[in-house]
């Protein structure tokens, strides 16, 4: 049987609403050899700037203040290694230091503990930043016990487009090919920042929705530019396409691979016929007919073949 976690941080996140099946599925009421007793053996945590309904299910509830999750971040790296931190630093987070020294003293008592964090985290103020703060956080809490964090990942499959280009290029995502070798760096090449921008001229969207999470000024760039969607429903995003394709549903009528957000691979094998093509199959048919185009330059001219001779 699988150790499980017994110290859990939900930060940024509302799996209550969001993530319904987590709680009971995977963390706080699972039961398992080293934790039998289930909810009763673990201990929640939930950090966000409101209080949700996720907040009922927490036995601590650390409301931050919007824009201050970093600055929190950095004060508990601090303070487990018993580093010195101003009152002034500790009260412009929201939080009081009793609290942040009895949850220091929680997460060092823990035999196991994962954070979760979710989109209230990596997409305000600070963005990447924040998450490779809370990477660090855990990382630096192995010195005193075991520790790991994870993302709370939206929908569709969007733990297994990381896990693919994470094994293909090294890189889990914010990746440009646009000097013909995978370049990677959050803030500069991910989606929500080229589209923010403006530094594309032609979106193809496969599986996501985009024009219902983005930001406005994202949301208002894939309006101006061609943009095709690939998707079974009719989404924000297929409104605003010029071209919308209808494609078999993923796992009920279209075979493929599925990852769990623990990256756990999960083969899915089609319950429904659909007379739908698949994402796969529309993609494979979009590469042919571009390989068998003729190579043109952006000017419209063809390009002109020179012999040399050694």
């Amino acid at each position: 049987m699988k150790q499980r976690a017994d110290f859990i941080v939900y930060w940024g996140g509302n799996p209550a609403e969001c993530h319904p099946r987590h709680f009971t599925k995977y963390t706080i009421m699972q039961k398992s050899k080293f934790l039998p007793r289930g909810r009763k053996d673990r201990t929640m945590v939930l950090v966000d700037i409101r209080e949700t309904k996720s907040a009922k299910a927490a036995d601590i509830f650390l409301q931050v203040r919007p824009g201050k999750d970093f600055e929190l971040i950095t004060i508990l790296r601090a303070l487990i290694k018993d580093q010195p931190v101003g009152d002034a630093q500790i009260e412009e987070t929201g939080m009081t230091r009793e609290g942040l020294n009895d949850l220091v003293h929680r997460m060092k008592s823990a035999k196991f503990g994962c954070f979760f964090f979710g989109m209230g985290l990596s997409m305000t103020r600070g963005k990447h930043m924040n998450s490779a703060a809370l990477l660090t956080l855990a990382a630096e809490m192995n010195a005193f016990t075991k520790f790991v964090a994870m993302p709370m990942r939206g929908h569709g499959n969007v733990t297994g487009a990381d896990v693919i280009m994470r094994w293909q290029t090294g890189y889990p995502f914010g990746i440009t090919f646009n000097r013909g070798y995978p370049r990677y760096n959050p803030g500069e090449f991910s989606t929500v920042d080229v589209l923010v921008r403006g530094d594309c001229d032609a979106a193809f969207i496969i599986g996501a929705d985009p024009g219902a999470t983005m930001p406005q000024p994202a949301i208002d760039h894939l309006k101006r530019i061609p943009t095709i969607c690939l998707d079974p429903h009719i989404t924000h995003t297929s409104k605003l396409a010029r071209v919308h394709i209808t494609t078999a549903p993923q796992g009920i009528a279209a075979p493929g691979t599925a990852y769990r957000m623990d990256e756990l691979p999960l083969p899915l094998k089609p319950a429904l016929k659909s007379p739908y093509p698949s994402d796969e199959e529309v993609v494979r048919r979009i590469n042919q007919a571009i390989s068998e185009k003729p190579f043109w330059l952006p000017d419209g001219s063809q390009p002109q073949m020179i012999e040399c001779q050694v």
